[in-house]
């Protein structure tokens, strides 16, 4: 499947019961609401989906994997309930992926910022190349991590959430996400990228399929209270977002 629009682009191909799903958005592939919502859907899909049994998700392009909230749809927000439901997107991304019977492995080339990050921390499994490095940079924009939070707590700890969270504006480097359990094998390239994950996901291919969705069950244990909680954050991030501070911010940024 392929959709080509200004909000995006989704592509999805299946092989020998691995499916390829891949995301791009020219604007450092980030995530206006309506790729989020076609992202989504088709995590849905491929959920049930007897012909799949992975899925690797992965970014296009060889620059950055995701930078998070598309600003311009941020800018363009003027009320309570856009604000909330542009956030809701993300978090319907992430109980898909939580929700998804199919195991998700993240390719994470480059850099993530924000939402991206989250997106990497709700994959069962991810691998990315040295210069993935990491930053959540909502509180410098007059905002805060809320719907991602549990996601990349889940993944790196309270600890290291907190760290991120509060220094704003530094990247973390691909290393540290790997010492902190986000990534779970990084490699110098993007081709030796490639070739772990190919190998990586034809064997767990060969699995079977029913193993495969009740232990990510058993991974997920714990997070049934997301299907609320990650809209409850979304209205919080919302309610920041028509704040002068996130305003002001946002109209300093370059368009």
């Amino acid at each position: 499947m392929t959709n080509q629009n200004p909000n995006g682009e989704l592509l999805t191909t299946i092989e020998n019961a691995v499916a390829t799903l891949e995301f791009g958005h020219p604007a450092s592939n980030s995530f206006p609401s309506e790729l989020l919502n076609r992202l989504t859907n088709e995590l849905n899909i491929l959920s049930n989906n007897p012909a799949v049994s992975v899925i690797i998700l992965k970014s296009s392009g060889s620059g950055v994997f995701c930078a998070g909230a598309s600003f311009d749809e941020l800018k363009a927000v003027i009320n309570l309930a856009e604000a909330t439901k542009f956030f809701s997107g993300f978090a319907n991304v992430l109980n898909a992926m939580r929700n998804c019977s199919k195991t998700i492995v993240g390719r994470i080339h480059g850099k993530a910022v924000g939402g991206g990050v989250g997106i990497a921390a709700a994959c069962d499994y991810a691998l990315a190349t040295n210069g993935s490095d990491i930053k959540l940079s909502e509180l410098s924009i007059g905002i805060g991590p809320f719907v991602i939070e549990p996601a990349v707590s889940r993944k790196i700890g309270k600890s290291a959430m907190t760290e991120m969270a509060l220094e704003a504006t530094e990247w973390k480097s691909s290393n540290w996400a790997y010492q902190k359990g986000l990534y779970a094998k990084v490699f110098e390239t993007t081709a030796e990228l490639d070739l772990e994950i190919t190998a990586f996901a034809k064997k767990l291919a060969s699995y079977n399929p029913e193993a495969l969705t009740e232990i990510k069950k058993v991974f997920w244990e714990g997070t049934n209270n997301w299907s609320t909680l990650l809209y409850e954050r979304a209205e919080i991030s919302g309610k920041l977002l028509l704040s002068d501070f996130s305003k002001n911010a946002l109209n300093q940024l370059k368009k």
